[in-house]
């Protein structure tokens, strides 16, 4: 039985501010470039790198509880997933937020480069007790420290994250750049965003106070 982690104060608070419209430092600027990456409808910015063509029997056509990403495509065939999809993705000073969101599939995580924090949000857990299990940690080279170098977030958990510098004790960053494998694989109609009442529903009056800042306007 997973054990209810709560949640901190002076770790779960932006360390970065969004500036949209400024421009990025220019190895940051490089880097988007080499690796043809584009904006992110969860913040930060990706690219598909990868999607499998062999088709699998999609495993989630019985569920129909996530709210629909307007960005999905309902007219495509609904009855069989890629067997896998690769992306890269990156946070960055001035776009240093991933909002809470989550998959019907599970997704491995690989990172490359930076520092981050991820918040997990156990919502396919909510029967073990009064509220859903919050787990936080932070991805970084640091292993002796506990900074994860690989992470997987099975289907049906809500996951946010957002930038740290780069050293514990510094205060700048050339980015967080990491690979995300989902299997089976992505499509927008098994994502979706967290709204604001369900967040409330979850989790402890504390926690949402401290949780709100990483929901999306989309929901």
């Amino acid at each position: 039985m997973s054990t209810r982690c709560v949640t901190q104060a002076k770790e779960i608070v932006p360390t970065f501010v969004s500036k949209h419209g400024n421009l990025e430092a220019p190895a940051i600027q490089n880097l988007i470039s080499k690796l043809n990456l584009q904006a992110h409808l969860e913040g930060g910015y990706f690219v598909e790198t990868d999607r499998d063509p062999l088709r699998v029997p999609n495993p989630f056509r019985a569920d129909n509880s996530y709210r629909t990403d307007p960005s999905s495509n309902s007219n495509q065939d609904d009855s069989t997933r890629s067997a896998s999809t690769t992306i890269y993705y990156l946070l960055t000073p001035k776009n240093p937020t991933g909002v809470f969101h989550r998959n019907k599939a599970r997704t491995m995580h690989t990172l490359h480069k930076g520092r981050g924090r991820y918040v997990i949000i156990h919502a396919d857990q909510t029967g073990i007790g009064p509220t859903a299990t919050v787990e936080t940690f932070v991805v970084g080279h640091n292993i002796d420290k506990g900074e994860r170098l690989q992470w997987l977030v099975e289907g049906g958990k809500y996951k946010a994250s957002f930038l740290l510098p780069d050293s514990e004790d510094g205060n700048e960053s050339e980015g967080l750049l990491i690979s995300e494998t989902v299997v089976p694989g992505f499509e927008f109609q098994d994502h979706d965003f967290l709204p604001a009442t369900v967040l409330h529903d979850l989790v402890t009056a504390e926690q949402e106070n401290e949780l709100r800042w990483l929901l999306s306007a989309r929901a």
